[in-house]
């Protein structure tokens, strides 16, 4: 009997909810109602005409986000259709800014590219070493982690370089701030065959760098493989990270791992040749795995920019 009585309390629970809100209890009490699993509900979708995917859905009846863009608009509005629910009764919860009109843009560092590179060339500058330091790139591996308030945690990075001259013994480490940021609060550590050295910062322009002593002095033509990285976590949500690169090298792969309560809407890789150029988006990325991440991987970078920006809102 508790059973056949649980779908009559259900759909009660939709009418009342579908009266007063919020937008995603309503949409897991009608996905409930009508015993329709995600997969099912995207199959309707596109028989439709209209494309949303499995995890946006998840997201809305989660309540980590809400559709905001004309096209998530238009699959709401799809949505009453294949939940049988009344006209309008699910885009009436949204809030009054859900229509179509301009989007809160991805937070991104308002710092123009040439105030960037300006302070970090200073900052090299004060170090008393060259852009490359005698190093070439081989191969870095970098793994960025966003954190439950959409802030930039830290990143680890594991580096092959090799010298091309003798008596290389240090390497210098670039650290991106978001805006907010507090670079007194940033940790650099050194985690294999290095050790810290010094570090220098623009706060202004969001920019620290930190010198890594190697354990060995280097002869031009030698290998070498390191690991260091970044604690962070001093400022407010993230958008994007980036990685510059001053001439062609070998292989580079990132990794940006969202905490589970913090999931991007879209995430994209992009490219640059240089950094006051266009974005050129290279693949549409999707957050997945039991730690939700995306990557990108380039067997052999040229000079330019690489990166992954996302937004938080769809």
């Amino acid at each position: 009997m508790g059973h056949a009585a649980h779908p009559a309390h259900t759909q009660a629970e939709l009418d009342r909810v579908l009266r007063t809100g919020p937008f995603h209890l309503a949409l897991r009490a009608a996905l409930a109602v009508r015993g329709l699993p995600l997969q099912r509900v995207q199959h309707h979708l596109a028989h439709r005409g209209i494309k949303v995917g499995v995890t946006s859905l998840s997201y809305w009846q989660q309540g980590a986000r809400r559709p905001q863009r004309p096209e998530s608009l238009r699959a709401v509005r799809a949505l009453e259709d294949v939940l049988r629910l009344p006209e309008n009764s699910l885009l009436r919860l949204l809030p009054e800014d859900a229509g179509p009109g301009p989007r809160r843009p991805a937070a991104r560092s308002p710092r123009a590219p040439a105030e960037v590179s300006g302070a970090v060339e200073r900052l090299l500058s004060g170090l008393g070493r060259p852009a490359d330091g005698g190093l070439h790139t081989v191969g870095h591996h970098e793994r960025v982690r966003i954190g439950p308030g959409r802030e930039l945690l830290g990143r680890d990075s594991q580096k092959i370089v090799r010298a091309h001259r003798d008596g290389v013994d240090r390497l210098l480490a670039v650290h991106r701030g978001d805006p907010g940021w507090d670079p007194a609060g940033v940790t650099v550590r050194a985690t294999e065959n290095c050790r810290p050295g010094r570090v220098r910062y623009d706060r202004e322009a969001g920019v620290l760098v930190a010198e890594l002593l190697l354990d060995t002095r280097l002869r031009s033509g030698e290998t070498y493989l390191l690991g260091y990285g970044f604690e962070d976590g001093t400022a407010g949500p993230s958008g994007e990270y980036v990685r510059g690169f001053r001439a062609a090298g070998g292989q580079y792969l990132l990794q940006v791992r969202f905490h589970e309560d913090a999931l991007p809407a879209r995430c994209r890789h992009f490219a640059q040749h240089s950094p006051g150029a266009a974005r050129i988006c290279r693949a549409e990325l999707t957050p997945s795995g039991r730690h939700p991440a995306v990557h990108l991987v380039e067997q052999g970078v040229r000079p330019g920019i690489q990166g992954i920006d996302w937004e938080w809102e769809r």
